[in-house]
């Protein structure tokens, strides 16, 4: 009844659009009705290159996104390249086990001095641990080792120098991944280049890696793998999950090898332009189902990387440093993926940043302000929702949808509902009733706390009003203009122009970035009805927390 229900209510919102010219959506919440338990989804942020980094790095007194993020993950910290390869000497192949783990000691203390935990990827295979070896598309080793033994070796002191500097029980809390996109052949295929034996070689590895993580750090050692997922790859990830849950462990000789999570990349081509893959609930739902059906019942799934590849050009290339845009735009799509997410069961979605500065530093961002808020639902227990959306989305690309959980103890309900086309000229309101059935409350005065994420706490909307009154034109990036990310030399190159950016109108930016949000009360009715009429405009996000 429910559902048809619904489907009458889609065509009533899609006969709104028809002739009001904005539609009218109802967005159902039953507090009666719960579901699992909603992850931190925006708890883990990537790096591409440690560096230095985190050696002297401090927490952001005013935007700290350290008060969601739990985990930091280095991509390829282990080696690849010769600056990532942790060796005194890198290019010495008459010495291979000169290693000097001082670089990720310092990063790892660094970010544990955040208040965060470090996610460890390891590879790619250091160089002179392949003979021939071969920069891939992302200018790393793309072969695996010569001498897997020898691997086992560089991998087990490297853990073992994490235990000696952090203690074991400190390491046990850390995660660690075995390489990233393990079946994209940009980052690692055999020297035969065929499916089958990229396959072999990767399944040796990671048997490898998890056999040395395991003896250095104990069996309880948190560690998984990073697949594609959500398009094809050089090979079928399905071989990998099934070598793990039923085949011989090439390091062991046992059966199986240990692995307690599986994620996924997903982005989509540009603002307006989705994947051509699958969706993220198809990507997550594929590896799961494959998992559970070789007997794997208990993995976290996430997503490693992700969100937008490009957007509009500038000098040299489209590309988005941050993986996302400036635009207000952004903060309602984030809220559709993290809608997505949190459905799909998923444990987290790994961002690139949050602040125009990355991680460290910076203005809010959208996306920043979007995430602190979901961040709210995590360990609450998820609440059946319903939107009458569906007619929209599917024949006009309109939704109007969103995400609701419960603290259980308190009773206190935070909704997060949005407004989204994809589409950056997106213009529409939607007209939403909100109908809330709050047991916990009825007959009780309760405290609504509202946050709208619009361009009333976007600073990017006057960026680009101040672009053109600078001249500050399109051929002073490198990479797209749309990226909030602007503190980087990949992006915003012009040293006049960053200095306008970063310094000359720091203090108007940090004030148009700024939140803050409205409270009233509110009365439920006797049955536990609570309703809400808000007007939503075009890409915004609104965030309720009831108590």
């Amino acid at each position: 009844m429910q559902k048809i229900l619904a489907f009458f209510l889609s065509f009533v919102s899609l006969f709104s659009l028809l002739f009001t010219g904005n539609p009218r959506v109802t967005f159902t919440v039953d507090a009666a009705k719960t579901g699992g338990t909603v992850g931190n989804i925006v708890g883990h942020v990537n790096v591409w290159d440690m560096g230095t980094q985190f050696y002297d790095a401090q927490n952001d007194p005013q935007n700290d996104v350290f008060e969601f993020v739990q985990y930091v993950q280095l991509m390829q910290c282990s080696g690849g390249t010769a600056d990532r390869d942790l060796f005194r000497d890198p290019t010495d192949t008459t010495v291979m086990d000169d290693y000097d783990f001082t670089r990720l000691l310092k990063n790892c203390e660094g970010i544990l001095r955040l208040g965060a935990k470090p996610f460890l990827k390891l590879g790619s295979v250091p160089l002179k641990y392949t003979a021939d070896y071969v920069l891939g598309g992302f200018g790393m080793n793309v072969f695996p080792p010569d001498d897997y033994t020898l691997y086992y070796r560089y991998i087990y002191a490297l853990a073992d120098a994490l235990v000696q500097e952090f203690g074991r029980q400190e390491v046990l809390t850390w995660r660690f991944g075995v390489m990233t996109e393990f079946e994209n052949d940009d980052w690692f295929y055999a020297k035969s280049k065929t499916p089958q034996d990229a396959c072999e070689a990767y399944c040796k590895l990671y048997d490898y890696t998890v056999q040395a993580l395991v003896d250095a750090i104990g069996e309880d050692v948190f560690v998984g793998a990073h697949a594609m997922a959500v398009t094809q790859g050089l090979w079928d990830e399905t071989d990998f999950i099934r070598h793990v849950a039923q085949g011989t462990n090439y390091a062991t000789g046992e059966k199986g090898t240990r692995i307690c999570y599986l994620s996924a990349s997903f982005y989509d081509s540009k603002p307006g332009k989705f994947t051509k893959g699958k969706t993220l609930p198809e990507t997550i739902g594929d590896l799961r189902k494959t998992a559970e059906k070789y007997g794997l019942k208990d993995l976290l799934y996430g997503v490693d990387e992700g969100r937008i590849l490009s957007a509009s050009p500038g000098a040299e290339d489209s590309q988005l440093l941050s993986r996302t845009v400036g635009h207000t735009w952004q903060a309602a799509y984030d809220a559709r993926l993290w809608t997505q997410a949190i459905r799909s069961g998923m444990d987290y979605f790994s961002s690139w940043g949050y602040l125009s500065g990355g991680i460290l530093n910076g203005y809010p961002t959208v996306s920043y302000h979007v995430a602190k808020l979901t961040n709210k639902m995590a360990g609450e227990r998820q609440l059946e929702t319903l939107s009458t959306t569906g007619l929209l989305r599917r024949l006009c690309g309109i939704e109007a949808d969103g995400v609701a959980s419960m603290d259980t103890e308190t009773g206190t309900v935070h909704v997060m509902v949005y407004n989204f086309k994809n589409d950056l000229q997106y213009d529409r309101s939607v007209q939403m009733k909100l109908s809330m059935h709050l047991p916990q409350f009825a007959g009780k005065t309760v405290c609504v706390t509202q946050y709208l994420v619009s361009d009333e706490c976007n600073y990017f909307d006057e960026w680009l009003e101040d672009r053109k009154t600078y001249g500050i034109g399109d051929d002073c990036f490198f990479w797209s203009p749309d990226d909030p990310w602007l503190d980087a030399d990949t992006t915003l190159h012009d040293p006049a122009a960053k200095q306008i950016y970063t310094q000359q109108l720091r203090d108007k930016y940090i004030e148009c970035a700024k939140l803050v949000p409205t409270q009233q009360t509110q009365t439920v009715d006797a049955d536990g009805t609570l309703i809400l009429c808000p007007t939503l405009q075009a890409s915004n996000v609104l965030f309720l927390e009831i108590q």
